[in-house]
């Protein structure tokens, strides 16, 4: 092969040699957005440059997130930020968290972000706003890619099937129940989540089309994660059906489920939850969940920067487009 000089990385980037040579020598003078096409251009050729030791975040990949107190997006972001120790200098992952409560203020940093950015991961919850920032700026011509959650069908999604892992779930429970008779519940965070709705609607129809007609499925609770009234729900709910026997907790709260479980030991509850952590390990010895139903994150934040990289122009690696498989986890394999 013929030795890849910067005239190519010029024409390729549409710049000129000299401006090739400033910004792939680190000597500034440069606009971030023609450094970026430049950087960009000179990996795709293979083009060998010098390190020049100043150059920083040419690429800059934003990973919207929420919620950082919680066990899942802790572990997403601690997996993001192992990737990004291990990447190219040049190539930046900033990682942002952004409030679920206020849609307004969501819709607003995904249109205007602080700094610029080559490309967004982004965490979405499903509302009009935020969905259209979301299109608005695939359409600005940056790759854009949802993880964990699909809001915009039509855009790139790295993250489990939702309705197989509340179908999974309603399977397992209906299965192992298949000689009693009962009331199955659900619990969820709310509606603005589109994996959420996904996993409750893959709940409801295995139960309404394949599972034994002796069971129940009869609500789905909105606790918004909170933990009162994530008790409050699950308390009247005992109240009001006395033949609970199967639970799938959705969403993430599952500390306040455990505690009213506890208190009802008595109806002994096939519960079903999602995300395999320290108290979910606890929650499988002691007998009250079931099933975790764990949807691998750090596979998610790998794929996810991999199809970023990919759409990038930085790497040629085939990315799997099947859905992350999640975990099925049972106190016999811990």
């Amino acid at each position: 092969m013929a030795k890849v000089t910067l005239k190519d990385v010029a024409a390729a980037a549409g710049a000129g040699a000299a401006t090739v040579e400033r910004a792939l020598n680190g000597r500034g003078n440069v606009l971030p957005e023609t450094a970026e096409k430049i950087f960009i251009a000179a990996k795709r050729l293979g083009y060998r440059a010098p390190l020049a030791g100043t150059r920083h975040g040419l690429v800059r990949i934003e990973v919207v997130l929420l919620r950082p107190e919680t066990y899942f997006y802790s572990r997403l972001n601690r997996a993001f930020e192992r990737i990004a120790a291990l990447l190219d200098k040049d190539i930046q992952i900033q990682r942002t968290f952004a409030r679920e409560d206020d849609p307004a203020d969501f819709s607003r940093h995904i249109a205007n972000p602080k700094t610029r950015r080559s490309a967004l991961i982004v965490v979405a919850p499903d509302h009009p706003d935020v969905v259209g920032s979301i299109r608005h700026a695939a359409e600005s011509g940056i790759p854009v890619v949802q993880i964990m959650t699909r809001p915009a069908r039509e855009l790139a999604y790295v993250g489990i099937d939702n309705e197989a892992a509340g179908r999974t779930a309603a399977f397992y429970m209906a299965r192992m129940q298949a000689g009693t008779a009962g009331t199955f519940l659900a619990l969820c965070h709310s509606g603005a989540y589109e994996n959420h709705k996904a996993r409750i609607r893959g709940f409801s129809d295995y139960l309404r089309h394949q599972a034994n007609p002796s069971h129940r499925f009869v609500e789905v609770m909105f606790d918004e994660d909170d933990e009162m009234k994530t008790m409050e729900l699950l308390t009247s709910a005992f109240a009001r059906y006395p033949d609970i026997a199967g639970l799938y907790s959705a969403g993430g709260d599952n500390a306040a489920i455990a505690t009213v479980l506890r208190r009802h030991r008595q109806r002994p509850v096939f519960w079903v939850g999602h995300e395999l952590s320290d108290a979910t390990r606890g929650y499988l010895k002691e007998g009250l969940m079931t099933i975790v139903l764990d949807q691998a994150p750090e596979v998610q934040a790998r794929r996810a920067i991999d199809l970023t990289l990919k759409r990038l122009g930085l790497i040629d690696t085939d990315i799997d487009p099947e859905p992350v498989r999640f975990l099925t986890v049972t106190a016999e394999s811990l």
